[in-house]
């Protein structure tokens, strides 16, 4: 069976232990907003937008996501985040980017 083509919000190729990709809601799109200035530290570079469009997620101690942020014009960047459970602190780490991505590069894991 061939893979099924990459768009935001499609169902992307099976990763496992990743979930489908999905649109990014209201309070995945202001968690991203907050972790802009991390983002841009990361990347060396100002963002003229910050916007969460879709992401991945993988169940662990907490949650791995991989969001697709757009940053201006017809740039992305994948940002990856750890969102700890409550009993672990519960606190929100940006752990990398990935710069130089379109609007239908697939979100992999990095």
């Amino acid at each position: 069976m061939a893979a099924l083509p990459i768009t935001h919000g499609g169902p992307g190729p099976v990763i496992p232990g990743y979930g489908p990709i999905e649109e990014a809601t209201e309070g995945f799109v202001i968690l991203c907003h907050q972790l802009k200035t991390r983002a841009q530290a990361k990347a060396h570079k100002v963002f003229d937008d910050f916007a969460a469009i879709s992401y991945r997620a993988q169940i662990v101690a907490g949650k791995n996501f991989i969001f697709k942020i757009l940053v201006g014009g017809e740039n992305y960047i994948h940002a990856k985040v750890f969102w700890a459970l409550p009993c672990y602190g519960g606190g929100v780490v940006l752990v990398d980017v990935q710069e130089n991505k379109t609007k239908t590069d697939s979100i992999e894991p990095f």
